[in-house]
């Protein structure tokens, strides 16, 4: 959940018109051209080294990621608002130089947090502990409030979610396998398949939500206009650009005190009225970054549907599949043709609120049809990795998720619920969620 201003804007301090807002983010959220870099953004649960389980005081974070500071990385580092940690990688001109530099970089941060007994954990949603904000920031708190009024699971997503962000170019101008168009469009199909096949957050509470991929479920929850994707009917850019523009202000920014937190107010009737005061340029920024779709236009595709994996390199898998299937022509085609069928589950609604997406988050890879779409694109990707230079070990690693998971229609999820069931205790070491 980055919190970083978008660069879609870099204008004078005037105030924006909804035509000027269209023209931006038509302009600039879709930068195309040959798909050339990629990066990953890896969010983890920070916890106590002997238990996960064990609660970690606010004091005891504040030091160690003051210490975390002092380390030189490479990849960028954030924290989430419950205290996550997030390292978002530069672009990589290849994947193996991607999963080196955050190899490296986690290495780093692993080290620098064991000396304070703290390790990472790899779970889409914190099986065991309530939401509990960490960051006392203006913005968090105006985000917690707006999110508020939908209910619970604003809060959840804030707090005890993580997940694993591929990031790749948009794509050409032209169609084709590679064009931004088909992307675009397979990003949102192909999206529940890597849903289901790497959902691993079925507890809150310590207990079965009764979904496999319980952060997507919170993501679906806190609505349409805050997380929904707009339709794939037409032209991306025009699409996206509608979508921001009727999308609600979470809020208005001030130099002094609480923000404010509009309700209801959507950019473009805030364009049209200027009240509570006109946007400015920096406020369409603002207003892109606290918008949460399950794909999301940055100049780049910014891929956000896939729960954090379990194991210090579980990440790899994921990001190295996505990256076969969007940026190898061939498997690129494959996982297309894969996905079409599943497009008519989706009834033409919008991701992730159609059934398609419900279907993968609640149930995984034991549905059919996606355990039978994903077993195709993880054979695409294996023939493609090679092309795209990938190591051996790499390869190895996603055959073996396969054998492991998608062939037997099986995902991280379900070692959980294995582990609490008492049905196989050995898969994630000797302490739940290890």
């Amino acid at each position: 959940m980055s919190d970083s201003v978008s660069d879609c804007t870099a204008q004078p301090r005037t105030a924006v018109t909804e035509a000027e807002v269209e023209a931006l983010v038509r302009g600039i959220c879709f930068k195309t051209g040959p798909p050339r870099t990629l990066g990953v953004e890896v969010e983890w649960l920070v916890h106590e080294l002997r238990s996960p389980r064990l609660p970690v005081t606010p004091e005891r974070l504040e030091a160690a990621y003051a210490a975390l500071r002092t380390v030189p990385l490479r990849s960028a580092l954030t924290v989430e608002p419950g205290g996550q940690l997030e390292l978002s990688s530069p672009p990589a001109a290849s994947l193996m130089e991607c999963i080196g530099t955050v190899s490296a970089d986690l290495d780093a941060a692993r080290a620098a947090l064991r000396k304070h007994d703290l390790g990472l954990v790899g779970i889409g949603n914190d099986p065991w502990r309530s939401p509990r904000r960490f960051l006392r920031e203006p913005r968090y708190d105006a985000m917690e409030a707006c999110l508020d009024r939908t209910g619970p699971a604003g809060r959840a997503m804030m707090c005890t979610s993580a997940s694993v962000q591929v990031c790749l170019d948009a794509g050409y101008e032209e169609p084709g396998p590679l064009g931004h168009g088909r992307r675009w469009w397979l990003a949102h199909q192909l999206g529940a398949v890597l849903v289901a096949a790497f959902a691993n957050s079925p507890l809150a509470g310590r207990e079965p939500t009764g979904w496999l991929s319980t952060r997507q479920l919170l993501w679906m929850e806190i609505g349409a206009g805050r997380a929904g994707a707009p339709p794939l009917d037409g032209d991306p850019r025009s699409a996206w650009a509608r979508h921001v523009l009727d999308a609600p202000v979470m809020c208005v920014r001030q130099d002094g005190g609480p923000w404010h937190v509009p309700d209801g107010l959507t950019f473009r009737e805030w364009t049209r009225s200027g009240v509570p005061r006109p946007p400015l340029p920096e406020d369409l920024d603002y207003h892109l970054t606290t918008l949460f779709p399950p794909v999301r236009p940055r100049g780049h595709l910014e891929l956000r549907m896939i729960d954090a994996q379990p194991g210090e390199d579980g990440w790899i898998v994921p990001l190295a599949v996505t990256t076969a299937l969007f940026d190898d022509p061939e498997a690129a085609e494959t996982a297309y043709r894969a996905v079409k069928p599943l497009a008519e589950r989706s009834l033409s609604l919008p991701a992730p609120h159609n059934p398609l997406w419900i279907d993968a988050a609640r149930s995984g890879l034991a549905d059919p049809e996606l355990r039978e779409v994903a077993d195709t694109c993880f054979a695409a990707a294996l023939e493609a990795l090679p092309r795209l230079g990938a190591t051996t070990e790499v390869t190895a690693a996603v055959a073996a998720y396969r054998d492991r998971y998608v062939s037997r229609g099986r995902c991280p999820a379900d070692d959980l619920l294995d582990e609490l069931y008492g049905t196989d205790r050995t898969l994630h070491g000797k302490e739940f969620g290890t």
